[in-house]
């Protein structure tokens, strides 16, 4: 299949576009796509979406902007200027206070810069000890854009909001420098979208600096589920493979973080051919997930899919809440609810499935998973724990909250039988350091 992509500009040509849907539910992707990136491919197009009935379709609720996603408030503001046939000046003014008011920067990350030598490494993030996060420059963009993307702002042209860096020297300096660092994640955007002389350039300086503290390589996408063609007719899809294989036989682990939002995803052809080329490189495949509404909140989803992807040779590894930015009112589970569902799921599957952990929130503390719920002398309460902490001395330390059907996010809850959650002054702390060295005020 060659690649094709459509946009805010070209979807309309798209025939399932055209005989499915209604002059009103195209006007209402154009409304939305305004304010949030849109892109979509014709793998997903014609492989993925039932389009009898693209409204209540899963990946078409994946990849095309949803109404719901703005308020309606926001939603008629973009509609009348359209309509009108305002200037773009004028649409794009609105549309950039309509974003801002989305919190674009979700869990403090435009403050988790890492420095050496005086020089930040603007491409990159260190929250968590053992793991640096890295953006290749041309890694920025995706084969088609989830429409709950939390990464939204670096798609659309913020350049405050962007993480992009091109040189490598730096890094392999900086984890040299930081023997805790066992761990590089490359992420994006999603760093197979570049060809892969491009992530050679990035990949073998590393390999060939013999880091002795790095251990593990994860490689962050979606590619799986939005274009499986990477790794099997792509012009350089075996160049990729050898890649993977040179890695894993220079002696690193290499993680692959597969993105599945759903198990439709699993069911093609293509996808189950692709994942076997990647095992047989030596990479293990660990999936991951938010939990959205009108997705996959379900049990029975998250059930199935752990166990096609444990038939498939993968790892479930993550169930996520959806972030406290863009659409989270849309998209968004309740933390009782999530809990509730990661649990019926969890009951349905073999042991060998119960890698999983969640459902977590990736918040400015640390990685927080909701572990259950409790009942202290007849009232109930939220029990939670830190999988990862801004302070390693966080993780695996069970703090209490009052019980709230309504929450979700950690903002949302208030601690029980004190003013503050444990960490929160030390937190502090942290953030106004974080803050100084950013030069924010």
């Amino acid at each position: 299949m060659k690649y094709r992509t459509y946009n805010i500009r070209t979807f309309e040509n798209i025939p399932q576009v055209k005989n499915s849907l209604s002059e009103k539910e195209i006007f209402d992707i154009k409304v939305v796509a305004k304010v949030f990136p849109f892109k979509v491919n014709n793998y997903v197009i014609e492989k993925l979406i039932d389009w009898s009935d693209p409204l209540n379709d899963p990946i078409f609720r994946l990849t095309f902007p949803q109404r719901g996603m703005l308020t309606d408030e926001d939603y008629n503001k973009i509609a009348t200027l359209l309509k009108n046939g305002e200037s773009e000046e004028k649409i794009n003014k609105v549309v950039h206070d309509i974003r801002m008011k989305l919190n674009p920067h979700p869990a403090g990350q435009k403050y988790n810069i890492p420095e050496i030598d005086g020089e930040k490494l603007h491409g990159s993030q260190h929250k968590y000890r053992e793991t640096i996060l890295f953006f290749p420059k041309q890694g920025q963009t995706c084969h088609a854009y989830c429409s709950f993307c939390f990464r939204w702002p670096q798609f659309i042209g913020i350049n405050e909001l962007k993480f992009a860096m091109k040189e490598v020297d730096i890094l392999i300096r900086y984890i040299k420098a930081h023997p805790e660092i066992t761990d590089i994640l490359f992420t994006g955007g999603d760093p197979l979208i570049m060809k892969t002389k491009l992530l050679k350039q990035y990949i073998e300086p590393i390999l060939e600096a013999d880091i002795p503290n790095l251990k593990t390589i994860r490689i962050g996408s979606k590619a799986l589920g939005f274009w499986p063609y990477r790794f099997l007719t792509d012009d350089d899809a075996q160049e990729l493979l050898d890649l993977f294989k040179k890695i894993v036989d220079k002696g690193y682990h290499l993680a692959y973080m597969a993105h599945f939002n759903h198990y439709k995803e699993l069911e093609t052809e293509e996808v189950q051919e692709a994942i076997a080329k990647i095992r047989e490189t030596g990479a293990e495949i660990r999936t991951q997930s938010p939990i959205l509404k009108h997705i996959n909140d379900s049990s029975d989803v998250w059930a199935k899919m752990w166990q096609k992807q444990v038939e498939l040779g993968m790892i479930p590894y993550y169930m996520f809440m959806a972030r406290d930015t863009g659409a989270q009112h849309y998209f968004g589970v309740p933390l009782v609810r999530a809990w509730k569902i990661f649990t019926d799921a969890f009951k349905q599957v073999s042991g060998i499935a119960r890698t999983v952990r969640g459902p977590s929130m990736s918040a400015t503390p640390g990685k927080i998973r909701m572990l259950g719920i409790t009942e202290i002398n007849g009232k109930k309460y939220m029990v939670l724990d830190f999988l990862q902490g801004r302070n390693p001395d966080w993780v695996g330390k069970p703090f209490f909250a009052e019980y709230n059907e309504e929450a979700l996010w950690i903002d949302d809850l208030k601690p029980a039988f004190s003013d503050k959650f444990f960490y929160e002054e030390e937190l502090e702390e942290i953030l106004s350091r974080d803050r100084l060295e950013a030069g924010v005020s």
